[in-house]
This record gives structure tokens, C-alpha cells and sequence, in this order.
């Protein structure tokens, strides 16, 4: 039962970040029907800036507040990721808006290997280790051990998916971005900037990229220029499972696919002597993807998607 409890905290820790980053697989999808593989290389972008930053200030002053250091830097990853995001959409994606979908994707996925290279050159191939400067306090439930800094994911995911949640539903931009979803050609008769619009998809799921790829940093305690790949593909697979398009259902898919994938590793592992351990824990993330391709292709809350698909 411990073991248990404690890879479903492990769990719901993993799944908080693999949903902050499937929101922004979810939110593009909704309104372009494009799959944006670079998302997963801008959330890496946003852990080696923040990195980038604490380690300045920490050189420049050793002395400040760990909490401090990492908000500075978390300040700062924002702002970039949401320039970079806004870049991508604007070069890469805008001009083949109206191109075969094998178009954009092709771009994607050339745009993610080209934001890999780039981060290799400017941050090397090694890992760059995120410094121990946050608290490390643990407290215990039913038998198992939970840190502050999972309780700080967790608390800081559930904020950033009730802040989107709340922009969506209750302003005058997630009207137009849920009008423009429905279809941007009536969107635009009412008078909706469909063009602003997607800009400003790209931009919020850019900055909820960069507060993933600080906790991912943190959580694991380093960052790599080929992070965001592993990371990217099982976010996809969070909203896939969640309903691609839907922005509750990749909340509930990045949840239900941490969860999967810390008792997989941990539970399954012990059980099976550790052949399934931790070392192949990403086998039970894809393994998820294709049940649910197979079985329900629309994931848990996608029928509307599917219908347009």
C-alpha cells in the first residue's frame, strides 16, 4: 500500500507538468487542427533561460533567497518563451495557414530540430544542473513522502490550469479564441482578429511551456537542450488521451497519464522484479497512446474534436 500511495503522488506530480505542457499542444490544435511539435523545444527554452538567469544571479549574489532566484528567473523564462512562441507562429506557421496539413506539420517538426541545435550551441550538449536552492522539507501521507517542491508543482500546476480555464471561459479573448476554434471564417465576419487570436494562443501557451519546463528543471534537478523532445511527445500523448483539442480533457489526460506512468514504473516494477521498472516507464506512457488511438481515437472528452477531425 505505501508503494502504492507513493508513486500516485509521484504520479500526480508528473501529471501536473505533462498537463501544463499538453495545454499548449490542446490550445493550438483547437484552433488550427496543427499539431506543434516545437512546443515541447519552447518548454525546454524556458527551463535553460531560467537556469541561465539563476545562475547569474546566484554568481553575482550567492547570498540571495533560493524562492527569490528561481521567481527571477521564472520572470524572465516568461517573457521569452512568449517572443519565441509568437516568432514560430508568425514565420513558420502563418505563411502555410492555408496549405496542406502535411505542410505545417513537415515545419513543426523541422522548427523543433532547428530550437534543439540552437539550444546546443548556445548551452552546450551537457546537462546544466538546476542548483539546490529551493526547500527541501518532506512531510508524510498514509505512509509515503511528499516534498515541498512536489507540493509546489502541484499547487502551482492547479493555479495555472484554473487561470487559463477562467481566460477562456469568462473573457473577452477566450470568446474569440473559442470562436475562432468553432470556425475562423465566421469569426472572422463578427469581427474577431482571427490572426491576433492565434498569435495570442501560441503566446499563453508559451508562458504556461515556460513554468513547465522550470518545475521539469527542478523536479529532476537538471535541464538538457534534448529535454523537451521526451517531454513534448508525452504531453502529445496527454492530450491525445485527454481529446486533442480539449483544453479540460488535457488537464485530465496529463493527470491520468502521470499516473499511469509512476505506478508502471514503480508498482508494476516491484511486482514484476523490477523487468518493468523505472527504466522503461516511457514504454507505459506510448502504450496508453496506442490503446486509446485504437479504442477511443477521440480520447476521454474529445467527441466534438473527433467530428471535425
Amino acid at each position: 500500500m505505501d508503494i502504492f500511495t507513493q508513486q500516485l503522488i509521484n504520479g500526480l506530480v508528473l501529471g501536473s507538468i505533462y498537463a501544463l505542457v499538453a495545454l499548449g499542444y490542446t490550445m493550438v490544435y483547437g484552433i488550427l487542427e496543427l499539431i506543434n511539435f516545437a512546443h515541447g523545444e519552447v518548454t525546454m527554452i524556458g527551463a535553460m533561460v531560467a537556469l541561465s538567469v539563476i545562475g547569474v544571479l546566484l554568481g553575482a549574489s550567492p547570498d540571495l533567497p533560493g524562492l527569490m532566484v528561481v521567481i527571477a528567473g521564472l520572470l524572465v523564462a516568461i517573457p521569452a518563451c512568449m517572443a519565441l512562441a509568437f516568432g514560430i507562429e508568425k514565420i513558420a506557421y502563418r505563411p502555410l495557414r492555408k496549405a496542406p496539413r502535411l505542410a505545417p506539420l513537415i515545419t513543426a517538426i523541422g522548427v523543433s530540430i532547428i530550437l534543439q541545435n540552437v539550444a546546443m550551441l548556445v548551452w552546450g550538449r551537457q546537462y546544466v544542473s538546476f542548483p539546490a536552492i529551493l526547500p527541501r522539507g518532506q512531510h508524510e501521507i498514509l505512509g509515503a513522502h511528499i516534498t515541498d517542491l512536489q507540493i509546489a508543482i502541484v499547487v502551482l500546476s492547479l493555479l495555472s490550469m484554473a487561470g487559463l480555464w477562467l481566460l477562456v471561459e469568462k473573457t473577452r479573448l477566450g470568446r474569440a479564441m473559442r470562436a475562432t476554434a468553432q470556425s475562423k471564417e465566421v469569426a472572422e465576419l463578427m469581427g474577431v482578429n482571427v490572426d491576433r487570436v492565434i498569435s495570442y494562443t501560441f503566446i499563453i501557451g508559451a508562458a504556461i511551456a515556460a513554468i513547465a519546463g522550470v518545475m521539469v528543471s527542478a523536479y529532476y534537478g537538471l535541464a538538457h537542450y534534448y529535454m523537451g523532445f521526451m517531454l513534448g511527445l508525452k504531453a502529445f500523448s496527454a492530450a491525445v488521451l485527454g481529446g486533442i483539442g480539449n483544453i479540460a480533457g488535457a488537464m485530465l489526460g496529463g493527470l491520468l497519464l502521470g499516473v499511469i506512468e509512476a505506478l508502471g514504473a514503480g508498482y508494476i516494477g516491484d511486482l514484476t522484479g523490477g523487468f518493468l521498472g523505472s527504466h522503461y516507464q516511457d514504454v507505459f506512457a506510448f502504450l496508453v497512446l496506442i490503446l486509446v488511438l485504437v479504442f477511443r481515437p477521440s480520447g476521454l472528452l474529445g467527441e466534438r474534436v473527433a467530428s471535425r477531425a
